[in-house]
């Protein structure tokens, strides 16, 4: 295995510590990990508004972060964290939602669903679509994008395929870094990664859902499982980043020919000497300040693809 220099050292300063693997962790211990590593990775860049808002949501208020890189932004990313649906925080993601709305030139809101297991499946993907439709209300003219990494990809997914069964909001483009979009654990990249050291191995995957969905009917669901649904059609275009040694490579791929094969326009970036986890670390990898400003670019292509022309009043599409 040939990894990024940096990537293996992250890695060897995670082995040194001695930390236990998350399997041997509570939930409520796991998720002092990513502050620990966030510190590691420190500020993200300046943005010109950042507020604390809270979302209406099926129980109760959910907490969000919205980021304005410049006034009146052309378009709006729904960004949800990853952490496997059981860790993770719009805190812990902070540096690199700043990163992507300044590489977007877009608002950027970032969710903070509800987590398992004190919230198992489908809490987590009930805010997720609250939370777009919501911000979809609140920006009618604004361009929507959904985006996350890892479980937050799945969530950005599964959105988007509940956008379509509602007949809205209507979505220019998903955004799915690693996604979790399957919860069959035999593909080729779990065998591969199934006793290696990363940030996110195998054994560890299987601790996540039985955290979020330990219910076997409840993980085949397509609003667990997207790649599952009946029908694949009609979803909106997607950008999709791979690592090479990640477990979840191997299903991330196999959506993306899903799409391709139901008709969905779909951009495939790979970073084949990285990492599960490595797009949050913006500023510790220079692979995770390059894949920001790749996604950030291609949100700006597509607000601008559904933006009003200036004269007409009509779509850049047809």
């Amino acid at each position: 295995m040939t990894y990024h220099p940096q990537a293996q050292q992250l890695l060897d300063v995670i082995a040194e510590s001695g930390a236990p693997p998350l399997t041997e962790m509570t939930p409520e211990e796991a998720r002092q990990v990513p502050a620990i590593v966030m510190q590691m990775v420190g500020a993200g860049p300046d943005v010109a508004v950042i507020g604390d808002i809270e979302i209406p949501g099926p129980a109760g208020a959910i907490p969000a972060r919205v980021y304005e890189p410049v006034p009146d932004p052309a378009g709006t990313v729904v960004y949800y964290h990853g952490g496997g649906w059981v860790i993770g925080s719009v805190d812990d993601w902070d540096a690199v939602c700043r990163a992507l709305a300044v590489a977007a030139g877009a608002r950027l809101v970032s969710v903070d669903y509800r987590l398992a297991p004190e919230h198992r499946f489908p809490a987590a993907t009930d805010d997720a679509f609250a939370a777009l439709v919501w911000v979809a209300d609140q920006h009618p003219d604004s361009p929507i994008v959904v985006a996350g990494d890892s479980s937050g990809g799945n969530l950005a997914a599964v959105s988007a395929l509940r956008a379509r069964e509602a007949g809205g909001p209507d979505i220019a483009l998903q955004v799915l870094v690693y996604p979790v979009v399957d919860c069959d654990l035999t593909r080729p990249s779990y065998a591969e990664y199934a006793g290696t050291k990363l940030i996110v191995n195998t054994p560890e995957m299987a601790w996540f859902w039985d955290h979020y969905a330990p219910d076997e009917a409840g993980r085949a669901h397509p609003y667990a499982s997207p790649i599952r649904a009946s029908s694949l059609d009609g979803l909106p275009p997607a950008y999709i980043v791979i690592a090479q040694h990640d477990p979840l490579r191997d299903e991330g791929l196999a959506y993306a020919a899903a799409l391709e094969a139901a008709g969905v326009p779909v951009a495939v970036t790979r970073h084949d000497d990285q990492i599960h986890a490595f797009f949050p670390l913006v500023n510790l990898l220079e692979s995770a300040d390059r894949a920001v400003a790749e996604a950030g670019a291609a949100i700006r292509d597509a607000v601008a693809a559904r933006a009003p022309d200036a004269r007409t009043g009509r779509s850049g599409l047809p």
